[in-house]
């Protein structure tokens, strides 16, 4: 009983093991097991998974010593670390730039480095350096406030599957060629990008989210798209709006919507639909969603007709659409053309049926007649509706009532329909 009580069992398990049990602690804990015993002196230093967080920070109210142990900490770390370093993330300790980096990403560059992720914060953007590219090994990649120049003779990320950019200044020629360069990328991610006029091309693309100011986003040679989310962000000035806007003549429904038949969910917020509005109306899509199973489009302009044809043709060509949530902008000085009493006969469908909507949700709505309309043609064509959900954004009890009164009076192909009025 006395051997067995005494045998360090742990100590003696395997280096893989013993590297697992590592990895799932705080980075700091997981160097002070090297005072555990001579064996644990430096079981820490060959560990592949680096992790810098709020974990890791001392407890001082003091920011500059704060950051100042926090760059001496990773430095001497790096410096004592054996092996290849697979995973090296710095995320929320709101760390500026310095010069330190730099040494860190040419150590990593010759570690076998897959996955990278630096958020830094406010001040002065952070310069990759060249010998970034180098890593030839990386799939994963998230970078927040640095500035990213990609060198003549930069052949692309082989292996890079996750692409996520946060307030990254890059130019537009590199970027896309980053991301067309990089042939097995599946998701990508960019936020907080101004002006921005981007071609994607991604073959493996299944992911895109865009958050900022686009100017154009043409997706081309993306047919795995199975999930997009737009965010855009547009000039307060509306005379300037609209000149950004009318920019281009070609169809941009077509352009960023046309190539991607897998698409299973679609999130547009404000000015989306405006956007995907300009250009000539497609009266017949090139494709048919089959696979489109969620969309939501917020600040929708239902007084303006082409606005209206973007849902119609978007939620006509989705035969297995389960849910629909849109939200309707009560802004209407935007709007170019109200649609007459003869818009639904002339644009709809002879015989739409959106033979699985199930869920509809309709927010911020004003009760003006086109989305009136828009009601009573998704109630009339959804024969296995359960919930259409309306939320005024009028608060006024008179107001409501009557909206209530001409909801209710609306067919309903569905026997199990019900509406929810109700304020948010």
């Amino acid at each position: 009983m006395g051997d067995v009580l005494g045998t360090d069992l742990i100590s003696d398990l395997p280096q893989s093991i013993i590297e697992s049990i590592l990895n799932q602690l705080p980075i700091r804990d997981a160097v002070k097991t090297s005072i555990l015993s001579r064996k644990w002196r430096y079981k820490w230093a060959s560990i592949t998974q680096l992790v810098f967080d709020e974990k890791c920070v001392p407890l001082c109210n003091d920011r500059d010593v704060v950051e100042k142990s926090i760059v001496k900490f990773i430095t001497r770390l790096l410096f004592l670390h054996q092996g290849p370093i697979h995973k090296f993330h710095i995320k929320n300790l709101d760390l500026q730039s310095c010069p330190e980096i730099d040494q860190w990403i040419l150590f990593l560059s010759r570690n076998d480095l897959k996955e990278l992720v630096l958020e830094l914060g406010e001040g002065e953007f952070f310069r990759i350096p060249s010998c970034f590219f180098s890593c030839k090994k990386l799939t994963r990649m998230e970078l927040s406030r640095c500035e990213l120049d990609p060198p003549l003779n930069f052949k692309g990320f082989g292996c890079l599957k996750s692409l996520n950019l946060h307030q990254v200044l890059i130019f537009p020629d590199a970027l896309e060629s980053l991301i067309s360069s990089s042939p097995l990328l599946e998701s990508l991610s960019l936020s907080y990008f101004d002006s921005l006029a981007l071609k994607i091309r991604a073959p493996n693309l299944k992911y895109l989210y865009l958050e900022g100011e686009f100017k154009d986003i043409y997706l081309g040679d993306s047919p795995l798209l199975v999930e997009i989310s737009v965010s855009m962000y547009m000039p307060d000035d509306i005379a300037e709006l609209f000149e950004h806007f009318e920019q281009s003549s070609n169809c941009n429904f077509v352009k960023f919507l046309g190539g991607v038949p897998n698409l299973e969910s679609l999130v547009g917020r404000i000015y989306f639909t405006k956007y995907l509005s300009i250009g000539n109306d497609p009266w017949h899509l090139p494709i048919m969603y089959n696979n489109l199973k969620t969309v939501e489009l917020y600040e929708v302009n239902f007084e303006d007709m082409k606005e209206i044809l973007v849902v119609l043709r978007l939620i006509t060509s989705s035969p297995n659409l389960k849910e629909l949530h849109i939200s309707a902008s009560s802004n209407t000085t935007t709007a170019t053309d109200t649609p007459d009493f003869d818009f639904w006969e002339k644009e709809c469908p002879s015989d739409p049926t959106l033979s699985h909507l199930k869920v509809v949700k309709l927010t911020e709505m004003t009760g003006v007649p086109p989305e009136l309309a828009f009601v009573k043609f998704l109630l009339g064509c959804s024969p296995v509706l359960e919930t259409l959900s309306f939320s005024p954004c009028i608060f006024d009890p008179e107001i409501e009532l009557k909206m209530l009164l001409e909801l209710v009076k609306f067919r309903r192909a569905s026997t199990r329909a019900e509406i929810a009025f109700a304020d948010e």
